[in-house]
């Protein structure tokens, strides 16, 4: 039975099959409510599948084994199976082969994605290192972009309060200050505007620029990339109509401050830099979204948690967080882009005009 039309098809790869992916997946979708929202459609191994499924008791959680999204039923989880039939693993001990499975399920699903049969995609945990031990691969984010022929993107890890955005993401310590330029912070920056905008519905955002070195680099005595490159990408930034862009900030003094909850954005220059705050003030909660992809494609903020797999008491809270998530921010995107093809520049005008006569800027 096709149900195309009447609820989003939400794509959904297992992660891991070692780690606690399939676990989350299933714990979220063992409740009925759910089904209201969407049609999921699942890509995995169907034997880690009805593994994990039995080990949780889950004997009356509805599926459908299918072969082709045209396929799927609402009202149950949807199974596209991946792997080459059985293969051997063990929960809590990555491997090459589970490594080569995670790596199916991801490459069905994003099959699917090319040829604009998903808008929406949640993808759990994997380990890089036993996919790379099939190809290379540095993370989803920036193999998905790939996949998708999409050159510019931003990793954006959120909750309800913060949204942290990525100049680098998974590259050496070393290499940081080399790779970062007024170029790629530009360009990082305005993939944050838009996003803002036309994902979480942020008319005109309000971003914070963190600097690279201690002190934001205490006036080029320590470090002159904030004299060099970050204040320059930020004046040419201070031109764009759309957003409004401070900074650069010292890292811990913005994350330790009550300023951060001023803005609407905050765009880290490092991985860490970003993402251990975050993970302090949000961790079980946070969502990862790439923005920039032509789908919305959102991940929970853990990983593969080897330690925990086999006891099977992972929380399935970031997870169920990451596809509400993701249904928000497609039902965000779509209206705006029909709002914005009939009427919002006049809306736009008049809502701004608004914001910028009665905050005090100068505040923050």
């Amino acid at each position: 039975m096709n149900v195309m039309n009447t609820k989003p098809i939400i794509g959904i790869t297992m992660g891991d099959p070692c780690g606690i992916g399939m676990e989350v997946i299933l714990k979220t979708f063992n409740h009925d409510f759910v089904y209201d929202y969407c049609t999921p459609v699942l890509y995995g191994a169907q034997n880690v599948f009805t593994k994990i499924k039995n080990k949780l008791g889950f004997e009356n959680l509805s599926y459908n084994l299918i072969t082709k999204l045209e396929d799927a039923q609402e009202g149950k989880l949807n199974l596209i199976a991946t792997s080459e039939g059985n293969f051997e693993y063990q929960l809590g001990q990555g491997s090459k082969q589970a490594g080569k499975q995670a790596l199916l399920a991801i490459d069905r699903m994003l099959e699917d994605a090319s040829k604009g049969r998903l808008q929406i995609v949640v993808t759990a945990p994997v380990d890089k290192k036993t996919i790379n031990e099939n190809t290379p691969f540095s993370g989803h984010t920036g193999y998905i972009a790939q996949k998708l022929n999409t050159k510019n993107h931003l990793m954006i890890l959120f909750n309800d309060e913060i949204r942290v955005g990525l100049v680098t993401e998974h590259i050496p310590i070393a290499d940081i200050a080399k790779t970062i330029t007024k170029e790629l912070i530009i360009s990082k920056t305005q993939i944050f505007i838009d996003a803002l905008r036309n994902d979480f519905g942020i008319v005109r955002p309000k971003i914070a620029i963190l600097g690279l070195n201690p002190h934001a680099g205490d006036g080029g005595t320590i470090g002159t990339e904030e004299e060099k490159v970050i204040i320059p990408a930020i004046e040419s930034l201070s031109d764009n109509a759309n957003a409004i862009v401070f900074g650069p900030y010292a890292a811990d003094g913005l994350w330790g401050s009550s300023n951060l909850m001023r803005f609407d954005g905050v765009l880290a220059m490092y991985h860490d830099q970003g993402l251990t705050p975050f993970k302090a003030l949000a961790f079980n909660e946070g969502v990862n979204f790439t923005a920039g992809l032509p789908i919305i494609r959102t991940s929970p903020d853990h990983g593969t948690a080897y330690n925990i797999a086999e006891r099977l008491e992972a929380s399935a809270s970031s997870f169920s967080a990451s596809l509400f998530s993701a249904l928000k921010l497609y039902a965000t995107r779509k209206e705006i882009a029909e709002l914005r093809a009939k009427f919002l520049p006049f809306s736009e005008l008049k809502r701004e005009r608004f914001r910028l006569e009665t905050r005090d800027f100068d505040n923050l």
